[in-house]
């Protein structure tokens, strides 16, 4: 639907719906509104509001707005599946570039299998059909899950986790989706069906251009990364939270932390071990994005390379800044302290060039009070049998140790790349993970609020898409460090910080999303949680602790 409004905010009356109120005020640019937020709540276009109220709207342009969209294209899709194959169970795995990764459980999928579905997705969007939300009692959905046993793609809840079921109905067919949908399909008329890997791909438009469907890049490591951890927890059968779940009242839980925590080690093992084999390696570098568990994988890689007889003597980035005066801006005119250029590349590539020749080095230690480098005897020599390690944003790009031959460095990519998800059609996002295990953090060791974290969270996302993402396929290793425990272990210390963002804060919004998905999870005791795991870097007791 095609409306116009001023500045993203309408007034609307008590007693109506936001969608009844669009249609009356025509004023501004034209754009396409796709839902609202009221009182710091993302609602639906056919929210009625209980007070005069002013509504700011959502479009594509929104991430609230891009998240509906997809929400709203896969929903689309799952029926269009459900038209043409009932008896296939189709599963939504993961996001990767401007797109959503699925697979068919045991069915191939094909060229013309995904011409039908897409010529039945059209079909549906050209219709624009309504989709109502229905509201159940607990002993209605009980009752309606019973009779309707056949139909495919209903959520496997636990039912007392919640008050109330709400299930999205059009024209026959309904499912289970998690959060605000759009209020019909004729909304969702940007999309691309592709084979891909083992299954397809659904591609959607990029929010910097709502225009056009969003290129694809095909990101191998992710790819590989990604799979490789789905494969085992499908074989473990942890994959949903409903699983997981039954681990945990079945007085498993342990279960699920050793397996994970295993499958850990094991990965930092072999790489390295691939490190090891390669003698000409001098240093490792180690990016990933915030709250990836960096300070513990190479604390963990260390140990391991120890064990294959090399000694890990580590340097810190952030010792190398450029002094402040000398530090770029940003297009605010406030310090960028993330670009490449706020390093001291020149001074950086000295010392780890005479590192590698076997000179000794005196180390600045960064005073970040006043802006400068301070030398304090800090003094480095490299042995023959020790190997640097090096943690920071940039250490996939090769213009930070750009005197460095290729073939003397290694580098990994970590990240938190979640593979459980709420059940077959409804994944749970990385970045929510990891900005969990943040909130978290910064509460625990550094002082800050949840809502000082979800405040600064968009400057960090942006400073990762810049300085890590595009560098990302640089790597010779990948390690992802998601645990699929984590969010039932994270959430007892997440929910008391989160309920403290109330309706007068617009970070409500990102607070009630993430208090939402909690909810769904069986707390997780974390005194089984190893001292050595990447997770007590978030809540504490790591034996890495200085």
């Amino acid at each position: 639907m095609q409306i116009t409004y001023e500045n993203n905010i309408i007034e609307v009356e008590k007693g109506t719906k936001v969608i009844d109120a669009l249609k009356k005020q025509i004023d501004g640019s034209t754009t396409e509104i796709i839902a609202c937020i009221c009182n710091n709540n993302v609602r639906s276009l056919d929210y009625e509001v209980n007070e005069d109220s002013k509504i700011e709207l959502i479009d594509y342009s929104n991430p609230e707005g891009q998240r509906i969209y997809i929400r709203g294209l896969l929903y689309v899709m799952a029926k269009a599946f459900n038209d043409l194959y009932p008896e296939i169970q189709l599963a939504v795995n993961y996001q990767l570039s401007n797109a959503m990764f699925c697979e068919l459980e045991k069915q191939i999928t094909t060229a013309e299998m995904m011409k039908k579905v897409s010529e039945r997705m059209r079909e549906i969007v050209k219709q624009n059909i309504p989709i109502r939300k229905v509201i159940m009692s607990n002993e209605e959905a009980e009752s309606f899950y019973e009779k309707e046993k056949t139909i495919k793609g209903r959520l496997q809840i636990d039912l007392k986790h919640k008050k109330y079921v709400s299930l999205y109905y059009c024209e026959d067919y309904y499912n289970y989706f998690f959060g605000v949908m759009p209020i019909s399909t004729g909304f969702m008329k940007l999309f691309k069906l592709e084979k891909y890997a083992d299954g397809f791909i659904v591609r959607y438009p990029s929010i910097s251009n709502p225009n056009e469907i969003g290129e694809f890049t095909n990101e191998k490591h992710l790819t590989t990364m990604l799979n490789e951890y789905d494969d085992i927890y499908k074989l473990l059968g942890i994959y949903t939270i409903h699983r997981l779940n039954k681990q945990v009242e079945l007085d498993n839980a342990k279960r699920s932390i050793l397996l994970a925590e295993a499958l850990h080690e094991k990965k930092i093992a072999k790489i390295a071990d691939s490190i090891t084999k390669n003698r000409n390696i001098k240093m490792v570098l180690i990016a990933g994005p915030s709250s990836s568990g960096k300070t513990t994988f190479a604390k963990r890689l260390g140990i391991q390379l120890q064990l294959n007889g090399l000694k890990p003597k580590t340097i810190s980035v952030d010792n190398y800044f450029v002094e402040r005066d000398q530090n770029p801006v940003d297009e605010n005119g406030e310090y960028d302290f993330e670009c490449i250029e706020a390093i001291d590349l020149e001074l950086f590539n000295n010392h780890l060039t005479r590192l590698l020749n076997g000179e000794e080095i005196e180390m600045p230690d960064f005073d970040f009070k006043v802006g400068t480098k301070r030398y304090n005897g800090n003094k480095m020599k490299l042995e023959d049998d020790e190997i640097l390690v090096i943690e920071g944003i940039h250490c996939l790009n090769d213009k930070l140790t750009a005197s460095i031959d290729k073939d003397k460095k290694y580098k990994v990519y970590i990240s938190g790349l979640t593979v459980l998800n709420i059940d077959y059609y409804n994944r749970i996002s990385t970045t929510d993970t990891r900005l969990i295990r943040r909130i978290v953090r910064d509460y625990q060791f550094r002082g800050y609020s949840a809502l000082h974290t979800i405040r600064m969270w968009d400057s960090v996302s942006r400073g990762e898409k810049k300085n890590i993402y595009p560098f990302q396929e640089e790597a010779n290793s990948t390690f992802n460090s998601a645990l699929v425990y984590e969010l039932a272990a994270l959430k007892k210390y997440a929910v008391p910080l989160l309920e403290e963002i109330d309706e007068s804060y617009p970070e409500h919004t990102v607070a009630q999303r993430l208090l939402i998905l909690l909810q769904y999870f069986e707390e997780i005791p974390t005194d089984n949680i190893p001292p050595n795991s990447i997770l007590r870097e978030f809540i504490g007791g790591s034996i890495f602790e200085e």
